[in-house]
């Protein structure tokens, strides 16, 4: 397989980490703001040069944008192709849509739904019986709990926890520590522990 990455930003970088653990090739990175200079070793091209076909996965951390990209992506001919570092595990019953990512040393646990375009980073654990949404993300090192439910683009931040059964609205961001014991409601932002929307 060869592969473009969408994003030669962090998140991209981070993918690339993941695609050479797994032995796979990376053609270069596509970005809007193309670079004459490569991003380690490899050149930086616009998006829309993407040739029909190629097989590619977006590394954006923001997950609205990354859901932009992956749409225009898909409308040019690419395909979305999925990532999981080798030293990550995905547990018997768990089902990964086109385009997820999961780093290394993150544990999905049984009977989970990744939807398209997801992201669980390096350290990040997903227990039994969650449904997380086209481009939810969980952050390094954030824990949460078995039959959670992440709407679409909602973020969980760095070692954050979500006990078990909650939902997140799509869209919501928990913020890095929080401790979520309730419901957060699509667009809300929670931070503290237990976790309390921010003022606006």
């Amino acid at each position: 397989m060869a592969l473009w990455i969408a994003g030669a930003g962090a998140v991209g970088r981070e993918a690339l980490d993941v695609a050479i653990a797994n032995g796979v090739t990376v053609v270069g990175f596509l970005d809007d703001t193309p670079t004459p200079q490569p991003v380690r070793g490899l050149p930086v091209v616009a998006v829309d040069d993407l040739a029909p076909g190629s097989e590619v996965l977006v590394g954006i951390g923001a997950p609205a944008a990354r859901l932009e990209v992956a749409a225009r992506l898909g409308r040019l001919g690419g395909v979305a192709t999925t990532l999981v570092h080798p030293r990550a595990v995905i547990a018997p019953e768990t089902s990964l849509e086109a385009g997820v990512l999961v780093m290394g040393l993150a544990h999905v646990s049984s009977s989970v739904h990744l939807g398209p375009h997801v992201q669980v980073h390096y350290g990040a654990t997903v227990g039994h019986d969650c449904v997380l949404a086209a481009g939810a993300t969980v952050l390094p090192g954030a824990n949460v709990a078995g039959a959670v439910r992440m709407g679409e683009a909602a973020t969980i931040g760095s070692g954050a926890v979500v006990l078990q059964g909650r939902t997140i609205g799509a869209g919501a961001l928990i913020g890095a520590g929080a401790v979520v014991t309730k419901d957060v409601a699509p667009g809300d932002t929670v931070v503290g522990a237990p976790a309390r929307p921010r003022p606006r």
